[in-house]
């Protein structure tokens, strides 16, 4: 399967943030089906307001990704940080934040489900 980043539907748009989810995008055995997501963030975007109110006030959903352009760092309970940038393929287990350094543009593929979840309580986070 392919598609063009144009043609993934954007789940949220928010300044400094599109978030992109493409569902149905295939199987993994154990974790259900797998969303493919193009994000595109800038330079000081902070996902800890939008995760408040779920487990731990991170994100637990695991993700597999690719970093196009940008640099961006994650922070989890026990507040260990790792950075990414730009070429780098990473896994962010579930119990994470990030924080955007430089304007980012990232693919990542997640259990659909959960992240499904998480979209969704951003999405009413920034109803307010």
């Amino acid at each position: 399967m392919r598609i063009a980043k144009e043609d993934i539907d954007v789940k949220l748009e928010i300044p400094g943030a599109v978030i992109r989810q493409q569902t149905e995008f295939g199987d993994a055995t154990g974790l259900g089906k797998i969303s493919g997501e193009y994000f595109s963030l800038s330079a000081g975007v902070d996902t800890t307001p939008l995760f408040l109110g779920l487990d731990g006030d991170l994100c637990q959903c695991p993700h597999w990704g690719y970093v196009i352009s940008g640099q961006l760092t994650t922070t989890d309970a026990n507040n260990t940080q790792e950075t990414v940038n730009a070429n780098d393929l990473f896994y962010w287990p579930p119990g994470h934040n990030v924080n955007v350094a430089a304007d980012a543009e990232i693919v990542m593929f997640s259990p659909q489900q959960q992240h499904s979840h998480v979209i969704n309580h951003m999405k009413e986070m920034v109803k307010g």
